[in-house]
């Protein structure tokens, strides 16, 4: 028996949580939210941490290393205790880089919240990057990029921001190993001394505890943090055209990894929310045109995917999905039809309205845990962005039109406008792709 689907209900108005923003003497800024329901706090720091426009190899090798050394020990702990304090007062914690921040992140009891912020002001003011700890985890770091690298995923990844990046920093995701090799204890200290400095550094807590309890808390752990280093701004992305097609040459590989990129609206440009939807149309979600077609109709592939990135820098659209190699051509014509037909033609209401349905409702369980809003609220503070962002988008969906869509399409999405990368085995599809796109190889 055939039975309708319910209509959906009205989407209720977003209740968002207060947030007391305040600017430590220091110059950290705080930003605290209650949120109660369990006896956590979650906790992120972001540092700034761009890579200069000289220099960026080298600064890249060493932001990783630091941050897989920062908690191997502090004037007052070494790596055990630290391990040990961790523990003892409920936390998990760590820290990681990219491009643009330094971050640590984590969640704690709240009867261990003093005794976490009294280790990261520790690990803030005083890390020590012992000698021993630092060349383990450099001879690890060196293995690990060596996997990373035999991955065809990060292959493509690396090739396809050296051809949207050029000599601009975000060209540089993963440091080199021989860049890797040569760091030193004193280096890591000297990038800690430099960087590692509250004036523009975002500090966010979410828990159930008042935010003047929590600011006074963090203001009391974190009043030694008064370190003065080099500010280094996020330079603008270089403005973006579609590329000929690029083919990394992966002998005997039974797969072909595809990739492909080009530039996105930022959060607060007009069209973001229509290009979102353009983008869950086209590929974002399981329900999407692409997946539909590569995935359900030919199976040509396992999981496709594309998404909008927010470096600080400038959006990025990026859109992948690893094929069989004998089927490496059809799956890119099938590719560039399905981004030729997002530009080009009318999406239907109702794709439109079920993407939209997605997009607000997934934004609604990503906020809805106190580590969501903690990690949410610390991305849009640094594009510049308030909590109200979280009201003011599900807004802007709602008004998204077709007409919109199209038009975010035919700009952003466009077959013309896209740099794709392939890897894969040259001698066997580099012919066939020669019959479909301008195609370089390397």
């Amino acid at each position: 028996m055939t039975r309708t689907a319910p209509a959906l209900a009205k989407a209720k108005p977003v209740r968002l949580p207060a947030v007391a923003d305040t600017v430590l003497d220091n110059g950290l800024r705080v930003l605290a939210v209650r949120r109660p329901g369990v006896p956590l706090a979650e906790v992120r720091l972001r540092i700034p941490f761009a890579a200069p426009a000289k220099g960026t190899a080298t600064h890249v090798a060493r932001a990783h290393l630091l941050a897989d050394t920062f908690l191997s020990g502090t004037e007052q702990r070494d790596a055990n205790q630290i391990a040990v304090d961790l523990q003892a007062v409920g936390a998990t914690f760590g820290v990681n880089v990219d491009s643009d921040r330094l971050a640590f992140g984590g969640s704690v009891l709240l009867d261990g919240l003093g005794g976490l912020l009294e280790l990261l002001g520790e690990l803030l003011t005083s890390a020590t990057f012992p000698k021993r700890e630092v060349e383990g985890e450099r001879d690890r770091l060196v293995q690990e990029l060596a996997i990373h690298r035999s991955s065809a995923g990060v292959v493509a990844r690396e090739a396809l921001f050296a051809r949207l990046y050029g000599s601009h920093p975000y060209a540089q995701d993963l440091p080199a190993s021989d860049d890797v090799q040569g760091i030193r204890p004193k280096q890591l200290r000297a990038l800690h001394a430099a960087r590692v400095v509250p004036a523009g550094s975002i500090l966010t807590i979410v828990g159930d505890l008042t935010p003047a309890r929590a600011t006074a808390v963090i203001q009391k752990a974190l009043a030694d943090w008064t370190a003065v280093g080099t500010d280094v701004p996020v330079p603008e992305a270089p403005p973006q055209s579609g590329r000929p097609a690029l083919l990394v040459d992966r002998p005997g590989a039974v797969q072909t990894t595809m990739r492909f990129g080009g530039a996105a609206p930022r959060r607060t440009d007009e069209d973001f929310a229509a290009t979102s939807l353009a983008n869950l149309v086209f590929g974002g979600y399981f329900s999407s045109r692409w997946v539909s077609n590569i995935r359900e109709d030919k199976g040509y592939t396992y999981s496709p995917s594309s998404g909008i990135d927010h470096p600080l820098g400038g959006s990025r659209f990026v859109a992948g999905a690893d094929v069989a190699t004998d089927v490496t051509a059809p799956a890119l014509l099938e590719t560039l039809y399905e981004l030729g037909r997002i530009a080009t033609v009318p999406v239907k209401q109702e794709e439109l309205d079920r993407a939209r349905r997605y997009a607000i409702g997934t934004l609604a369980l990503g906020t809805a845990t106190q580590a969501g809003l903690a990690g949410t609220l610390s991305q849009l503070a640094a594009s510049g962005l308030s909590i109200d962002w979280l009201r003011e988008y599900p807004r802007q969906l709602n008004a998204v039109t077709v007409e919109d869509v199209l038009a975010a399409g035919a700009r952003w999405l466009a077959p013309t406008v896209l740099t794709p990368v392939l890897v894969g085995d040259s001698a066997t599809v580099a012919a066939s792709l020669r019959g479909l796109v301008e195609l370089e190889t390397q």
